[in-house]
Parts: structure tokens; C-alpha cells; sequence
């Protein structure tokens, strides 16, 4: 399958070094593998594969290669400024793609030995809209999110034969995420832990996150469990959606909501299920318009001391675009996505409703059906 983002980093290596990155198993592999057949001779290179890394520490690969992808160089010590070297001592004909997930993603805060040398994108799970333009069939917005949410949005899982095969992957993923990737972040003896907090942020989807509550349940201090949840987000297991507030401090500061880039691991009904694909399927939104087109973007949600709360809100340039409320049937208008549609006056108040008999507006506020909305975000 042909993903979002083959055009414009195909595009993007005639430029500069890309920068790739995303939750494991997402596609970055398969993508560059892509890219590599229409860039031939191609080269491929592993850190995790002991006679790649020999090749990569020596540097001793062909120079002669139009495209060289360099996988889980992050492993490497010291590997932004070896890369450095390698980007800048490459042949001016020669493409550098660089894939990568979990402290990969750092390189955006302290990467400046790269700084001016990069392309970068965050790949993400399948979405409405992607499912129904890269299939030639061109299936119907509503069909595209039912298989959405029954299979979640990862490649293996979104086109599995069958829905056994996907819950196979999906206990498989979630094991070897802890029991691996985990332990590049953390002690042995801190795994038992880590799975109880999944396990717990599993329930918890959507709802602000009590760190404090928690660390009770499970015996530690919100101190550790902070921790936990910044290697989960570092391992692109959970993405949390802060509180907007222009005092970018006091948002960071109130509790965020948590999801998790697989829907499928969400444990709930069906309302929280599409809860978390909305927020995902927002976040990819978000997120290609910052790598694609440079926007100042962010997703967050709006809560009010009162409890007055919108699901989601949409911002660029710090300055409110949309407000965002998820049902899954209820089409009557929310309280407090009125109220707030007319204090921004300038946003687009929308209500999404999966199970939707007709579309409406009530004066600023539009209701619309999820799927056909869903499939009008930017990726």
C-alpha cells in the first residue's frame, strides 16, 4: 500500500537529508523500501543488524549509491553528530533517508548539529482519508472508518485477512513493545510496573489523567509514573493532548488526556473507541501540516474551571481554528460547544456524530457526520 507521505519524501531527498520517524511497525521500513525501487542502485542498513552496524561504524558502504537508508541509527552513541559527518561528507548525488522512532524524535529539540541539514515527518497509523485515496475502489468514508475502528489504523493489522489475525498482531505488538523497547528507557524490574500502567491508561483514555491517583493504585510516586508515561510518548505508544490555554506554562502545568496511537488498544465502548481514532486521525492532521507546510499547528482540548469542556480544539499560531466535540449518535447540539463556539466567534465549532441521520447547522455550529469529515483532514 502506497502511503501519505511517498510523494513528498520522494520529492524531499532530491533536497536534503529526511528524517523519518513513527511508532514501530507503522510503515517506515516498507516506505523506504519503496522509495529505495525507484532509486536504484539503493542501500539499506540496520543498526539492530550486527553486520549493518560494522558497515555503519566504518562507514564503509558504496558511494556509488543514489539512496542510502539508515534504520535505528539512534541506538548509536553520539549518533547526531556522527551523522553530521555522514551528511556532510556524503556525494552531492547520493539521497540520505534516516528512519527511526522512540529517542529518535529528540533530534528536534537537540539536534542542532543538524540544524539546516534535515527534512523531517512523523509517519502515522492509517487514516479515513488515506484508506479511501490509496485504494482504487475508492471505498465510502463510513465503510473506511468501521475498518478503522474495528482494526485500528497500523498497516499489518488495517489489512489482515481477517479480524483474528489482527488481534494476534496487536497482543504480539503490545508485548514487545514493553518487554523491548521498553528496557531502552528503563530498569528490568520496572517492566511489571510499566504493564500495569498501560494497562490502567487503557481505561483511561479520554478523560484528564490523574498522575497521582494512579501512583496510588500501583504503590509509586507521580514522579515515576511522569516518567513512564514520557517513555511511553518517547516509544509512540500514547500521545497526550494538553489543556489549551494562551499561557502556554499554566496548560502544560493542568492534566492532559491521554490515547494511544493504536485505537485498538483502547478499552471501552465503542464512543471512547472513536474518540481515540478522532484524536489520532487529528494529531496526523496536525502534525502534516507542521512537516509538510511548515504551519504553526497544535491539538489540544478546552475545559473551563466549571467543567464547560470541548473534546478537541484546533490552534495555529496560537490562535483558535476549530472546536471539535465526538459523539458517536447524539446529534443535539452540546452545551458547551455552543457556549465556546460563541466566545471564539472567529473558530469553526463542529460536532462530528458517527451515526448520523442528517447533517445540520444550528447557527455557527455545524453537525456533521464523522466519517465524510474525517476524510477532509489534511492526511
Amino acid at each position: 500500500m502506497k502511503r501519505y507521505l511517498d510523494e513528498l519524501v520522494r520529492t524531499d531527498l532530491n533536497r536534503k537529508m529526511v528524517v523519518l520517524t513513527g511508532p514501530r511497525q507503522v510503515g517506515k521500513t516498507t516506505l523506504a523500501r519503496q522509495l529505495m525501487a525507484g532509486r536504484s542502485p539503493a542501500h539499506y542498513l540496520n543498526w539492530d543488524v550486527a553486520a549493518d552496524r560494522a558497515v555503519l561504524q566504518r562507514q564503509s558502504w558504496p558511494l556509488d549509491r543514489r539512496l542510502l537508508v539508515m534504520d535505528e541509527i539512534h541506538k548509536m552513541p553520539g549518533w547526531k553528530q556522527w551523522l553530521k559527518g555522514v551528511v556532510d561528507g556524503r556525494p552531492a548525488d547520493q539521497a540520505l533517508l534516516v528512519t527511526g522512532s522512540a529517542r529518535m524524535e529528540t533530534f528536534r529539540q537537540s539536534g542542532e548539529s543538524l540544524a539546516g541539514r534535515y527534512f523531517a515527518y512523523r509517519l502515522h497509523p492509517i487514516s479515513v482519508r488515506e484508506w479511501c485515496e490509496q485504494h482504487e475502489s475508492q471505498p465510502q468514508p463510513d465503510a473506511a472508518l468501521d475498518h478503522l475502528l474495528a482494526r485500528g489504523g497500523f498497516p499489518e493489522p488495517c489489512l489482515a485477512e481477517d479480524g483474528v489475525q489482527a488481534d494476534r498482531w496487536r497482543a504480539q505488538y503490545i508485548t514487545d513493545l514493553i518487554r523491548e523497547d521498553v528496557l531502552e528507557f528503563s530498569r528490568v524490574n520496572e517492566i511489571g510496573t510499566m504493564r500495569l500502567f498501560v494497562e490502567l491508561l487503557r481505561e483511561r483514555v479520554g478523560s484528564p489523567l490523574s498522575l497521582a491517583s494512579i501512583a496510588r493504585d500501583l504503590a509509586v510516586s507521580p514522579s515515576t509514573l511522569k516518567r513512564y508515561l514520557d517513555i511511553l510518548q518517547a516509544l509512540f505508544i500514547v500521545f497526550t493532548v494538553q489543556p489549551w490555554h494562551h499561557n502556554i506554562a499554566r496548560s502544560i502545568l493542568q492534566s492532559p488526556k491521554v490515547y494511544f496511537y493504536d485505537t485498538g488498544l483502547v478499552r471501552g465502548d465503542a464512543g471512547l473507541r472513536l474518540e481515540n481514532a478522532l484524536a489520532g486521525m487529528l494529531l496526523k492532521h496536525v502534525q502534516f501540516l507542521a512537516d509538510a507546510q511548515g504551519q504553526s499547528t497544535g491539538l489540544h482540548y478546552l475545559r473551563t474551571k466549571d467543567g464547560a469542556e470541548v473534546d478537541f480544539v484546533l490552534s495555529r499560531d496560537q490562535a483558535l481554528t476549530h472546536l471539535i466535540e465526538c459523539k458517536l449518535s447524539d446529534d443535539q447540539p452540546q452545551r458547551a460547544l455552543l457556549r465556546f463556539a460563541d466566545e471564539f466567534p472567529e473558530t469553526q465549532a463542529v460536532q462530528v456524530v458517527q451515526h448520523l441521520r442528517q447533517e445540520q447547522d444550528r447557527g455557527r455550529l455545524q453537525v456533521r457526520r464523522a466519517a465524510p469529515w474525517l476524510a477532509q483532514l489534511a492526511a
